[in-house]
């Protein structure tokens, strides 16, 4: 059977072979540019029980091109696709069957081939560089992908989470973020403007896959997580609706730690609590709290009731760790396991204080999401402890928002501002 599918009749042959299990690998026109811009080149389809795989070509220079509409229904047909990047996957194929394998697998170097690395080195800005590379070229480098990932192609016990995880993610990247270019000019360069700048709107990317579950969003030359507060470039950002208003968690990882262990602050935040029990000034026990979290219980506080059950759960935690060789987290079902480099107790739970904080994280936006389906109000950015939102004022929502996140007993700080460099404090 041939390898390159370019014709409906060759489309309709591979339909009936019965295959319910596959590896794809979607070739965009462009490997670098972000997939809300970009669009799908050709398909690699790998069904796991078969020897080899198939090139499906919907524009290439060197192919006839075939019907999306019939792709998705031939992709529809398997019980099961394994992919590299789900997230990225939906923007072309909004699917159910799609399994994430890149939350199983290890990080690998990403194979390429001769061909691919003198292209791009030459003519990287090129939008459609993937539709002139030669067709065998593609098929020789998703071989190799293959070959590197098959053994991670099984479907995970938490697919749930990690599906809903991708989601929310996805929900939050198609938006983008509204621009004032003449602001963004002046203190930001992209290392290729056109793979993430479209109509004056840029695109975040969040990549998922880190040791800790944690989301990173670095992309064309831009780190969204940590974008500096005092040099005026958050000015750049501006919101579609007319303002931006952003939710930012109070003390999340203390409260995250405290329900871990099951501990009450009762009416105290939990840095009010330490102050008193500690007879130290507010500002100092913030600091101080981080420092034991993240560091370890200093001797002096260890009578603090607090600090003495994070103690003894850290230590618990360590000894279950090294008993079973992992730990699984609550709420996303990830393992951190005794793979992990240079882990010691003390980093095993700030990484399970990440986790939970994604994962916690994770179960709010599924739920501001389904409230605003169908509004003008958007989900922009995510960064860790907050969430900004290009928030329409008309549709009155606030309230409802703030409410998903009390029933997590979390309390947030709003903020609001014309930009992303004025927010001003809405409490």
């Amino acid at each position: 059977m041939f390898y390159i599918v370019e014709t409906t009749e060759q489309l309709n042959e591979f339909i009936h072979t019965g295959y319910s299990r596959a590896f794809v690998e979607p070739i965009y026109y462009n490997d670098y540019a972000h997939p809300a811009i970009n669009e799908l080149s050709l398909l690699y389809v790998k069904p796991t029980d078969d020897n080899k795989g198939y090139i499906l070509c919907l524009k290439h220079n060197e192919a006839l091109s075939l019907n999306k509409t019939a792709v998705n229904s031939l992709l529809n047909s398997f019980e099961e696709l394994y992919v590299r990047d789900r997230k990225s996957f939906l923007y072309s194929f909004q699917l159910k069957n799609i399994i994430d394998v890149s939350f199983l697998s290890p990080e690998l170097p990403e194979p390429t081939t001769p061909t691919h690395e003198f292209f791009y080195q030459r003519f990287g800005d090129q939008l459609d560089l993937n539709t002139v590379i030669p067709l065998v070229k593609h098929y020789e480098r998703c071989e190799l992908i293959y070959n590197q990932i098959k053994q991670y192609c099984i479907k995970p016990a938490n697919i749930k989470y990690y599906n809903r995880l991708t989601n929310v993610f996805l929900g939050i990247e198609k938006n983008g973020i509204k621009l004032n270019e003449s602001i963004f000019n002046k203190y930001f360069e992209l290392n290729h403007e056109q793979y993430s700048i479209q109509n004056s709107k840029i695109y975040t990317q969040y990549n998922l896959y880190t040791t800790t579950g944690r989301p990173s969003n670095s992309f064309n030359g831009i780190n969204f997580a940590a974008l500096t507060k005092d040099n005026g470039c958050r000015a750049a950002f501006v919101p579609k609706n007319g303002q931006f208003i952003e939710l930012d968690v109070s003390a999340y990882h203390p409260t995250l730690a405290a329900q871990l262990i099951g501990y009450d602050f009762k009416n105290e935040t939990p840095y009010q609590y330490f102050a008193r029990e500690a007879d130290i000034p507010l500002i100092e026990a913030k600091t101080l709290m981080f420092k034991q979290l993240y560091g370890g219980i200093y001797n002096e506080y260890k009578y603090i009731e607090f600090f003495e059950l994070i103690e003894s759960y850290v230590n618990e935690l360590w000894a279950k760790f090294t008993n079973d060789r992992f730990i699984e987290c609550p709420i996303s079902g990830h393992k951190f396991t005794t793979d992990i480099k240079d882990i010691n107790p003390q980093k095993l739970f700030n990484y399970m204080l990440q986790n939970l904080e994604t994962s916690n994280n994770v179960l709010i936006l599924w739920e501001i999401m389904k409230l605003l389906k169908g509004k003008s109000t958007q989900i922009v950015l995510y960064t860790y402890d907050s969430i900004l939102i290009d928030y329409d004022e008309d549709e009155e929502l606030i309230d409802s928002i703030k409410h998903i996140f009390n029933n997590k007993n979390l309390k947030v700080k709003l903020t609001i501002g014309r930009n992303y460099g004025s927010m001003q404090s809405l409490n």
